[in-house]
């Protein structure tokens, strides 16, 4: 498979700051030759933006939509590039940064496959749900309101990046290991149709049972996937180098049967790793931890 990696290193998008690092983190945690093991040809490594300026010297703007002018400006830029891989038949791989560039990831896509006639489906694993808007959002964080607006709701500015409308059905979204959702959002998913597996529904059901519903899910509804993975999905005992670290999430092993299950499909065509903050990290184990992620979604196995 030709491979194309994005790197985006932006934390505008969150409280915390540090996932700015997250891609050279797993950059040299050993992602290419881990991919090149498999057979899998680099087309390029780009990154559509330059580092991005010191946070606190940009203006905030909107309290309820922190820094939307530079977080828009550059996931504009990265939807150009999304689309470019996806329309050329390569496999997206973003590396962030905050969850908020899943707006350019999403739009670029989407573009994409409106041209070639191809029905997207989306699992987005994740501690949270991102689907505040404006109206709801406790912190004004845009990284919490990115999936909201990629489905339509929320400020015109986030709902029409890159193209006017919606980017992907929110029937066609299926979350995996929530476990911190705000009463607003949780409103607002439910109206939106989105099917969701919280880690109450993957303890009472068994995370086999889980991953059989997650993959019917998909086979039934869509024609292509994209994951988006959210290292805050993984616990913190595992995964302690994220922003917004909440206990009680997948164990190791669990997020990389996820992975494995999810190749099975032949179904994904793009994938993004999120929320990598090596600041909070221990000896790099969480972008050690995304690399093996990406080898398991992209065809490695134990035996």
């Amino acid at each position: 498979m030709n491979i194309h990696i994005i790197e985006m290193p932006l934390d505008y998008g969150a409280s915390r700051h540090g996932s700015d690092m997250g891609p050279s983190a797993i950059r040299l945690a050993g992602l290419r030759p881990s991919l090149e093991e498999l057979g899998h040809h680099i087309v390029r490594t780009v990154s559509p933006i330059d580092a991005a300026a010191v946070q606190e010297f940009e203006e905030v703007g909107n309290p309820k939509a922190k820094y939307l002018k530079p977080i828009v400006a550059a996931n504009e830029k990265l939807a150009a590039e999304v689309e470019k891989a996806a329309s050329a038949q390569e496999f997206p791989l973003v590396l962030g940064g905050d969850h908020s560039i899943v707006l350019g990831t999403l739009a670029g896509l989407s573009a994409a496959y409106k041209k070639q006639d191809l029905k997207m489906g989306m699992l987005y694993v994740d501690a949270h749900g991102d689907f505040n808007t404006d109206e709801t959002t406790p912190s004004g964080n845009i990284h919490g309101e990115c999936v909201s607006a990629s489905c339509g709701y929320g400020l015109a500015e986030l709902r029409n990046l890159y193209f006017e409308g919606q980017k992907i059905n929110p029937e066609n979204i299926c979350y995996v290991a929530l476990r911190d959702v705000d009463p607003g959002e949780k409103v607002l998913m439910k109206k939106a149709g989105v099917t969701a597996f919280t880690m109450s529904d993957i303890d009472r059901q068994g995370f086999p049972s889980v991953l059989k519903q997650v993959t019917s899910f998909f086979k039934s509804r869509v024609d292509v996937i994209h994951i988006s993975f959210d290292m805050d999905s993984i616990d913190p005992m595992f995964a302690p180098g994220t922003g917004v670290a909440v206990p009680g999430g997948l164990n190791y092993r669990e997020a990389l049967l996820l992975m494995e299950e999810m190749a099975q499909t032949n179904m994904v065509r793009s994938a993004e790793i999120v929320e990598v903050n090596p600041v909070l990290d221990v000896r790099n184990q969480t972008a050690k931890m995304a690399v093996e992620l990406a080898a398991r979604l992209l065809g490695k196995t134990l035996y």
